[in-house]
């Protein structure tokens, strides 16, 4: 009997499965990209027609902007509150407490209240939007709009799309204003600041850039939620569990994609 030498099994193996699984995961990862914005595209360009549906429309801004008004509110007041409490702990080392008019005007306007408002905007709408086009896709409803000759993208997305570039800045506005107006009461009754001289310092430290700056964040951000999560719910498979996981996945990126879209904004507008 001769023999037969044994198959040579590589000891490294599972280097050559990391690369693998790293590769795959890239693949998949850039055809996701790709597809998400082949459907933002389309959507875009489906937003003249989409004027035609006011009812959508208004329905959207009701649903995103006055939906949001009450979480809006307090987060913006909180944030006030929290902004001039430790810009003055801070600034009063220094003997420059008079300068926390200008510390919380900044911060709102150029950062928190873009970034905090569409989170919160995120948290509440965002989420609902995603897991109503999941729960029509996945019920087929999206199919029968398909099928009685409506473009559904012209129907369900393009309308939300619209509708949040409209009602997020003026949420924003809001927010801007709610928290800059509680720092102020808090500074004047609790900290013992004029009331008069932290919102000269705040009027005195913004300009129209900054003004701005938090204009174009509100919008970009705008865009970004509800393209996400739509995007999301549209595609969703897998019954009421894939719902969940379309909803759950279209939160975690639009709140790690508005962090990172306000990074690259900010060293642009600077």
């Amino acid at each position: 009997m001769s023999d037969v030498p044994a198959a040579v099994v590589p000891k490294d193996t599972w280097l050559l499965d990391v690369i693998g699984g790293a590769g795959r995961a890239t693949v998949d990862v850039i055809g996701d990209v790709g597809r998400a914005s082949i459907f933002l595209l389309r959507a875009l360009r489906r937003s003249p027609r989409a004027l035609r549906r006011v009812s959508a429309i208004f329905e959207s801004l009701y649903f995103i902007g006055n939906r949001s008004l009450l979480v809006i509110s307090l987060t913006a007041c909180f944030t006030g509150l929290v902004l001039a409490l430790q810009g003055y702990n801070a600034l009063s080392r220094f003997g420059a407490e008079q300068m926390v008019g200008a510390l919380v005007a900044l911060s709102l306007t150029r950062e928190l209240g873009p970034v905090l408002g569409v989170l919160m905007i995120t948290a509440r709408a965002g989420s609902a939007i995603a897991a109503t086009l999941g729960n029509m896709r996945v019920t087929e409803q999206i199919d029968a709009i398909r099928t009685m000759a409506i473009d559904p993208l012209e129907y369900l997305v393009s309308p939300r799309i619209l509708a949040a570039v409209l009602v997020v800045p003026l949420l924003t506005s809001m927010f801007i204003v709610l928290g800059l107006g509680a720092a102020q009461v808090f500074s004047a009754q609790f900290l013992g600041l004029e009331s008069s001289r932290f919102m000269t310092s705040a009027v005195d430290a913004l300009d129209v850039d900054d003004v701005a700056a938090g204009l174009y964040k509100s919008i970009a951000f705008a865009v970004l939620m509800v393209w996400i999560s739509t995007y999301r719910g549209y595609h969703a498979v897998g019954g009421a569990k894939g719902v969940g996981q379309a909803t759950t996945r279209a939160v975690v990126e639009i709140s790690v994609l508005v962090l990172g879209l306000d990074y690259v904004l900010t060293a642009f507008l600077f």
